[in-house]
């Protein structure tokens, strides 16, 4: 028998600012597709804040969808996982005003003994950074490998 996990899908980012908004785009193709999952729950992170906390310790299995600079074709998206993810954060902290980082929020579960054991970020190289709803053509041709590279963790993570 299988044991099902609660999965979060944090997705992140601004989506009035076209790619900034790359991880709530993913997100909500994501919930489109795994809409007859009851072991996921999706959430719109936006800019973060510490509110985002409680549902990050409250989790066994976090996948973060979110805008990064890979230094990559834009579109192009990569997958850190666990410790990779840690690093990948902890090194490559994004210029911010938003209330928080992702960085914080994973150092206050790990504090409070509640960190993900199976987590994952995602990261969308951008390739716009503008006024807009909608993502650029390269991010939005993306969606469907991203939402792939976001079931295939949690099948794996849930053998």
């Amino acid at each position: 028998m299988t044991i099902r996990r609660n999965v979060l899908i944090l997705g992140i980012g601004n989506s009035l600012l076209r790619d900034e908004g790359a991880g709530i785009h993913a997100m909500n193709c994501l919930r489109e597709q795994l809409a007859d999952r009851n072991d996921i729950t999706f959430l719109d992170g936006g800019t973060l804040s510490f509110t985002l906390a409680g549902a990050i310790e409250d989790t066994s299995q976090l996948i973060v969808l979110d805008a990064a600079q890979l230094g990559a074709t834009p579109g192009h998206s990569l997958v850190f996982e666990g410790a990779e993810m840690d690093s990948f954060i902890g090194s490559n902290r994004k210029c911010s005003v938003h209330e928080v980082s992702l960085l914080d929020l994973l150092a206050i579960a790990h504090l409070s003994g509640h960190l993900p054991p199976q987590r994952a970020l995602i990261g969308i190289q951008p390739a716009e950074i503008d006024w807009g709803e909608h993502p650029s053509p390269a991010v939005a041709a993306a969606m469907p490998k991203i939402c792939d590279q976001a079931r295939q963790l949690i099948e794996a993570w849930q053998t």
